[in-house]
């Protein structure tokens, strides 16, 4: 059994912490190494995949629903909203209950 760690995720910046003082931060969880690198494959996709929505934003026609890069940016960020649940502390797990965006939502 793999020992967690404290974290602290920004993720409007796509941040993972280990001190709550380097940077502004939304939730704190508990995880262990590969949990961590799985969040992290999360924020890296979100953030390679902006380039395609930078690109995207400059074509007028194609509509934000009907956009596969903005379909992927959804998914992963529910996907990070699911894990922070999961390891989340108590105030973490509350917040994202409270925001109702996991709602019907299911991870593959």
């Amino acid at each position: 059994m793999e020992n967690k760690k404290t974290y602290y995720i920004s993720v409007g910046a796509g941040e993972i912490l280990t001190t709550p003082s380097a940077s502004p931060w939304q939730f704190k969880i508990e995880a262990t190494d590969d949990e961590i690198t799985r969040l992290r494959q999360l924020f890296d996709s979100n953030q390679a995949n902006s380039v395609d929505d930078f690109l995207r934003a400059h074509v007028p026609f194609v509509e934000y629903h009907n956009d596969s890069t903005n379909d992927i940016h959804d998914e992963n960020l529910l996907k990070v909203y699911e894990m922070i649940h999961m390891l989340g502390d108590e105030e973490a797990r509350n917040h994202i209950e409270s925001m109702g965006i996991l709602n019907n939502f299911t991870s593959e």
